[in-house]
């Protein structure tokens, strides 16, 4: 019996030992497959691009500002003296004097190129600027050809200035010092600068010139009848004209067939119906 125990026994060991066995190899883990995550598609960051970064102009020389002045009123100067009788050298210098080469406060803006103050009687636009004393008041133009035009008014109309018409064409170093005497400016040095930069920058070349390079633009004459008209006066600008009789400038300028402001001493306007 004991044997048989044993046997018992030993046949329980052996089944309970290959129980486990296949257990074990049926529990075995299996590896696990794991997914690799897919490669995220980066955007390509692109830096953005400044842009380019303009460089400042490089300032004018004395030359070349004189050279740009020169070629937009030397024309005017020429058809002023044709008209005139200013030579066109003393206009053209003290306009470039006088308006800093087209850069002073005055000529930019109240397109005043000869430092023309309001003076009694004056009824255009204003403007005040430090000169002799403080807050002086200066002629305000439309353009600047109005303000080339005043100017020739200006010598032409004042007695002081009669003498100057006696004088030399040519001569333009005795109107340099006539203006002076005539009392155009308080600087002493007034006829000397005058004098430089008419004889640095050849400008009395434009005195030798006959052919006047730029004409004034031809007005249609007016209509006579009942139309009313008005005589342009010493001292008239196409704008102060239109401010006094309440008129709007361009229809003033519509009716007289003027593509610019430019007027004369005697001249007839048409002045249109309000």
């Amino acid at each position: 019996m004991y044997s048989g125990v044993r046997v018992f026994l030993l046949l329980g060991c052996i089944f309970f030992l290959g129980s486990c066995s296949v257990t074990k190899s049926v529990r075995k883990k299996t590896p696990t497959t794991v997914a690799t995550p897919k490669k995220q598609q980066t955007k390509k960051i692109v830096p953005k691009v400044e842009a380019e970064k303009t460089l400042p102009k490089r300032p004018l020389t004395t030359d070349e500002k004189v050279h740009n002045y020169l070629t937009l009123f030397g024309p005017i100067a020429q058809r002023e003296m044709r008209d005139y009788k200013i030579p066109a050298s003393i206009t053209l210098a003290q306009g470039l004097l006088e308006s800093g080469f087209g850069e002073g406060r005055l000529a930019v803006e109240a397109n005043n190129h000869f430092g023309i103050k309001c003076h009694r009687g004056w009824e255009g636009g204003r403007i005040y600027h430090d000169d002799d004393e403080k807050g002086e008041c200066f002629r305000v133009y439309a353009d600047a050809g109005t303000s080339y035009r005043d100017h020739s008014l200006f010598l032409t109309t004042r007695d002081r200035y009669a003498f100057l018409f006696r004088l030399g064409k040519k001569d333009y170093k005795a109107w340099a010092k006539g203006l002076k005497k005539a009392g155009y400016a308080t600087d002493p040095k007034y006829p000397d600068k005058l004098i430089r930069l008419i004889e640095r920058f050849d400008l009395d070349a434009y005195d030798k010139k006959e052919k006047v390079v730029l004409t004034a633009p031809k007005a249609k004459p007016p209509k006579r009848g009942n139309t009313p008209l008005y005589t342009v006066q010493a001292g008239d600008t196409l704008y102060s004209i239109a401010k006094k009789l309440n008129l709007e400038l361009e229809a003033l300028k519509r009716a007289n067939g003027l593509k610019d402001n430019t007027i004369y001493l005697g001249q007839e306007l048409v002045l249109p119906k309000k």
